[in-house]
């Protein structure tokens, strides 16, 4: 067919690197409604907490300035990861591009992480099955579209970061506990502390 127009898939469209069209609007949709209700979220999770979430604290990868974004963080074999089932996303870009970011588990502390990508494998793998701790409609929603996001899910590897001594002048011990300058332990869990 002479002068047929073809058209580049859309990022996260599922249709990029062998993903769902479906999936990939409906990732989309989901998205975009919690972008929408991101205030009353963010306002329940600082007071309350919510399932498996938490803050990531990242540079915007053009401006510089600090992007705050909750995720689901994912537990699998004692590692801990951060990801997106629907291909890259503005924070995997600005993650993957940031010399270093910061996590928060519990409202207002936060600790120095380190990320690795995912390449597809094994790791990669298991951290998509563990897409189960999300809370509803999450879980539900994943668990459906597993296929897409094996295709095309983009995951990151989260360790703490190489640096004993946090931006604010945390101590961030081998046990893996966090004490601020006045001595106190702000926050005593986290994941593994990289090698």
């Amino acid at each position: 067919m002479t002068g047929a127009l073809t058209r580049r898939p859309r990022a996260g469209s599922g249709g990029a690197r062998g993903g769902s069209p479906f999936w990939g609007v409906v990732f989309r949709v989901f998205y975009r409604i919690l972008r929408l209700l991101d205030p009353l979220i963010r306002q329940w999770w600082r007071g309350y907490g919510l399932g498996n979430a938490c803050e990531l604290r990242v540079a915007g990868r053009a401006t510089g300035r600090q992007r705050t974004f909750l995720l689901g963080l994912l537990r699998a074999d004692g590692s801990w990861y951060l990801g997106h089932p629907n291909g890259d996303a503005a924070w995997t870009r600005n993650l993957e591009a940031a010399p270093a970011a910061q996590l928060v588990l519990r409202w207002p502390n936060a600790f120095p992480i380190v990320a690795h990508r995912l390449v597809p494998g094994d790791e990669r793998t298991r951290a998509i099955l563990a897409t189960r701790q999300h809370i509803f409609p999450g879980t539900i929603l994943y668990r459906l579209a597993r296929r897409h996001i094996l295709a095309v899910g983009v995951y990151f590897h989260i360790e703490r970061a190489d640096s004993r001594t946090g931006a604010s002048g945390s101590v961030i011990h081998a046990s893996g506990s966090i004490t601020d300058a006045s001595g106190s332990i702000t926050d005593a869990s986290g994941p593994p502390t990289s090698a």
